[in-house]
């Protein structure tokens, strides 16, 4: 279990550095006024500022309900295979819905992704309800 919740840490650091990388761009370009960073508002942006923006902040949302699963299972010890499996499996989600939200931002395969992360973390609160008791 710590596996894949390390990998979750390395994910959000990725995505954190491309967001910082592209408002630093933004603001030396001169796309973006540096003042917009204050408040993020006051100003048009471009895309791909609000969407690393956003995927960034995605990252402190669902994956929070994963790190508290995993992190009982590992505090419980609670060893469950299917568990690791949907762990590995909200890890893939992630990548796979950063990817799409980084890139060609195609809302479908978007929402797709975001409801297998969704499923796999659910699965592993029902099996830590099961093992706990």
């Amino acid at each position: 279990m710590l596996y894949p919740m390390f990998s979750m840490v390395i994910l959000t650091f990725i995505i954190g550095v491309i967001t910082l990388v592209v408002r630093v761009n933004s603001v030396r370009s001169g796309r973006v006024k540096i003042k917009y960073y204050r408040a993020m508002q006051g100003q048009e942006v471009p895309d791909i500022v609000n969407r690393t923006s956003r995927c960034f902040s995605n990252m402190f949302e669902i994956p929070v309900l994963f790190y508290v699963a995993a992190s009982l299972f590992l505090s419980l010890n609670i060893h469950s295979q299917t568990a690791v499996i949907c762990a590995w499996l909200f890890v893939a989600f992630r990548c796979l819905q950063a990817l799409v939200h980084l890139t060609y931002n195609n809302v479908l395969h978007r929402m797709l992704m975001f409801w297998g992360c969704v499923i796999s973390m659910l699965v592993m609160w029902v099996l830590v309800l099961v093992n706990a008791s």
